[in-house]
């Protein structure tokens, strides 16, 4: 279906895509510059640049981006367009295995976009699902809940034991086993042990005043 990409973007996405499609015997090209001399441009830019790139790519090649949260009318005036977000989270430091296994967000407009942005997720070995374009800010706010809020709740927690005089690197089992147990609820609040939950919010009042609108919003959102 295609065999040349151009890569628009050097970043943690833009890198590990690239890695990828090359693997697979595409010939790829990558860089900053917004040039159609291949089947497929695809935009790995921030989204506040999106729109500003696509116009600068002439008319001809399908162009998509990566965006999970950004509308495909960012790519106007191109028609032979789409968009496939991996659902992941990635860093310069690792390569393109870290796109093994993960799911990718599909969205595009007609049955012929459809079917590209599917072959680019299965070319870059993701499990490829649609999201319709006006879903993708609320699908993309799950995701940033699921992962960067993760790291959030890590630096509290962190925090917290580091107040106590513990290691916060014990935290990670605990959070490791707990995706292992399919999320399964144990603790104070799946046990009705209000007493506890109280006790937590007076030793946060003393020593980490700042946090208990944090865990009060979580405690109220855990409660059944």
């Amino acid at each position: 279906m295609i065999s040349t990409v151009r890569v628009v973007g050097r970043g943690r996405a833009g890198s590990a895509i690239a890695a990828r499609l090359a693997e697979r015997g595409l010939t790829v090209s990558a860089g900053r510059e917004a040039l159609a001399d291949a089947d497929l441009v695809l935009l790995a830019v921030p989204d506040g640049a999106i729109a500003e790139v696509a116009q600068q790519v002439p008319i001809g090649p399908w162009l998509a981006h990566v965006s999970g949260a950004t509308s495909l009318q960012a790519l106007e005036p191109h028609v032979r367009r789409f968009s496939v977000h991996p659902l992941q989270t990635l860093t310069q430091e690792r390569g393109s295995e870290q796109l093994d296994g993960a799911w990718g967000a599909v969205t595009a407009e007609t049955e012929e976009g459809r079917a590209t942005a599917r072959w680019l997720a299965d070319m870059l070995g993701l499990h490829p699902f649609d999201v319709a374009d006006a879903d993708k800010p609320l699908y993309h706010a799950g995701a940033v809940m699921a992962s960067n809020f993760l790291v959030t709740l890590y630096r509290a927690s962190a925090r917290l034991l580091e107040e106590s005089h513990a290691p916060p690197e014990a935290l990670v089992p605990l959070m490791t086993r707990t995706i292992e147990n399919g999320f399964a609820l144990t603790g104070p609040i799946a046990r009705g042990d209000w007493s506890t939950v109280e006790a937590h919010l007076h030793a946060l009042e003393e020593r980490a005043p700042d946090l208990m609108p944090l865990y009060r919003a979580l405690a109220e959102a855990t409660r059944p």
